[in-house]
């Protein structure tokens, strides 16, 4: 059966894993997927990630972080959405939290946080919202 919305099923993976305090989670890979997973990485929300083969399949296994307890990620929402794509320009690039948190983009030059793609003067494709 295929599936119509592979990143929001890996956001929904963290999502819960995080509600059952489990320290990894596994999704299958992407590279959209794998480009989302560096910038979490990046941003310090997640303590990384592995790929593994399961039975002939490629699967990526996040390790998820927490502080005092409590998950580092406090809200992670999908925010474009395969039935309603949103896009911003550079200009129109919403603050998340007040700058305390990261919005995710997908731009011709790649998949990048939003402070990211404000210093690179490049707008593009919502993909989620992270705090």
């Amino acid at each position: 059966m295929s599936m119509t919305d592979p990143l929001g099923d890996m956001l929904t993976r963290i999502r819960n894993a995080q509600l059952r305090k489990m320290s990894k989670v596994s999704t299958p890979a992407s590279k959209l997927r794998k480009n989302v997973l560096d910038v979490l990485a990046a941003e310090g929300y997640i303590r990384g990630y592995a790929s593994v083969d399961q039975e002939g399949k490629s699967e990526f296994e996040i390790e998820l972080k927490y502080y005092d307890g409590q998950p580092v990620i406090r809200t992670l929402e999908r925010v474009s959405k395969p039935g309603r794509r949103v896009y911003a320009s550079v200009k129109n690039l919403p603050r998340v939290a007040n700058g305390l948190g990261v919005s995710i983009l997908s731009t011709p030059q790649g998949v990048m946080a939003d402070h990211e793609a404000r210093e690179k003067n490049v707008g593009g494709e919502i993909l989620c919202r992270v705090f």
